[in-house]
């Protein structure tokens, strides 16, 4: 898969300053908005929190029927200073690729500009790709993010190929509701910008808290998962995404698949 946005490949040579200047330049070309030519409902997969978002036409669509859009899937691991980019692409529940690439972390961890850490093997992951997947789910956020511009907007606009963030924690942002209870599953709660996020009016809904999968006791719970728009998808659509493609855990399919083979390449590295 080709880089479209030359322009924006990440580069870790960069000063703080031209890093975070790249990511608001990032989000002034990102797309907030639904604008793809697939049909979201056959995305869907079997599951608990999937039937009940989309799917409505799911179930009439065989795995791996060329008129299902492919889904990719994106997760790092890490191997000492080096970083592993897993990509597994579905169709339906079908794995129809699986690449990686392996590349140094030129730069230490530092929130907000993980793209520029993990950003070139992830691009080089997707330069290994045959197929072009019609979305992607990025481990890491997207909208949701100092500047509107994580990982799953960096690469999406760098590609200008649709993107979800699912990210595990909140990075920015406020919870219209407080996440600190037990969500019943398919909940979802809005987060709008705040102060901490530069480049968006306060209260623009930047994502959502997801509750894909929830314990029946009532004395566990899982917390929620972290969903924004990378490129070229809308909040909403991005949290029914996630939802939809559940199935019964609480990462959705494709980036799950993408955890557990970056373990594996981790391994063989």
């Amino acid at each position: 898969m080709a880089v479209v946005r030359p322009e924006f490949v990440p580069d870790p040579s960069l000063s703080t300053a031209e890093m975070e200047a790249l990511q608001r330049d990032i989000a002034d070309v990102a797309v907030f908005t639904d604008d793809f030519a697939f049909d979201p409902d056959a995305i869907a997969v079997d599951g608990p929190a999937g039937q009940a978002t989309l799917g409505k036409s799911a179930g009439d669509i065989a795995d791996g029927a060329p008129d299902r859009p492919l889904v990719a899937g994106v997760d790092q691991a890490f191997v000492g200073d080096r970083a592993v980019s897993a990509i597994v692409v579905l169709r339906g529940r079908e794995v129809v690729e699986r690449v990686y690439a392996v590349e140094p972390t030129e730069i230490p961890y530092v929130p907000g500009l993980l793209s520029f850490r993990e950003g070139g093997a992830v691009l080089s992951a997707f330069a290994a790709l045959d197929c072009d997947p019609n979305i992607v789910f990025v481990d890491g956020s997207g909208r949701i993010h100092y500047r509107e511009a994580g990982l799953a907007t960096h690469i999406g606009v760098t590609l200008d190929v649709p993107t979800v963030g699912v990210a595990k924690n909140l990075l920015c942002g406020h919870p219209r509701e407080s996440l600190d209870r037990k969500l019943p599953e398919g909940a979802r709660v809005a987060i709008e910008a705040d102060a901490e996020v530069e480049t968006a009016p306060g209260g623009t809904v930047i994502g959502y808290a997801v509750q894909s999968r929830q314990y029946d006791s009532s004395n566990q719970y899982i917390n929620p998962l972290v969903v924004s728009p990378g490129h070229r998808v809308s909040a909403e659509t991005a949290a029914d995404l996630v939802l939809a493609t559940a199935a019964g855990y609480k990462l959705p399919e494709p980036t799950r698949l993408a955890d557990s083979y970056a373990d594996a390449v981790k391994g063989e590295v």
